[in-house]
């Protein structure tokens, strides 16, 4: 179970990656910018606390780390991405879809372009949403599960693409 865990915990940066219509994401080649793995990471994490702000209903969260992946064709010392991995929980279930709806409807106020909103294939038809944020350069999926137990949102936010600063190697995490 936890290597089914780490598997999808790893592929779900690359699937958001290639699901998202963001410009940043695109072209795999492009730099979104210059930093370190750490520096990237904290500000992936301000940006998951700002969405935390919008969301608006009473809960609690996971308590995940971000972790580091590579930019498709680009060298791994070099180049990289940031992503992070965490769920909502709120005090009440019947929260969970105001909190959906406060975040489609607070996302697009704050610099996010809904790039994708509606239920996925699977059995129980969640409703994901994918956010794009050009000026912070990440992305968000965001997944509604009302039947898991307990209820939750489930939230993935991934950067563009990174180069480390000359001389430096990415920190892997």
């Amino acid at each position: 179970m936890k290597d089914k865990l780490s598997a999808f915990v790893l592929a779900a940066p690359i699937a958001l990656i290639t699901l998202t219509g963001c410009s940043m994401n695109s072209d795999e080649t492009t730099i979104v910018g210059t930093s370190t793995s750490m520096d990237a990471a904290n500000a992936t994490e301000k940006v998951s606390s700002g969405i935390y702000d919008l969301i608006g209903v009473k809960g609690k969260t996971s308590d995940s780390q971000s972790g580091v992946s590579e930019c498709s064709g680009k060298d791994e010392d070099k180049y990289f991405r940031i992503f992070h991995p965490w769920s909502f929980y709120p005090t009440s279930a019947s929260d969970l879809e105001k909190a959906m709806k406060n975040l489609r409807a607070e996302l697009p106020k704050h610099g996010w372009k809904i790039v994708e909103y509606g239920p996925d294939t699977s059995k129980h038809r969640n409703i994901n949403l994918t956010a794009d944020n050009d000026q912070k350069k990440v992305s968000v999926n965001i997944v509604q599960m009302l039947k898991n137990d307990p209820p939750k949102l489930s939230l993935t936010v991934v950067t563009g693409c990174y180069k480390v600063p000359d001389g430096q190697k990415v920190q892997h995490f």
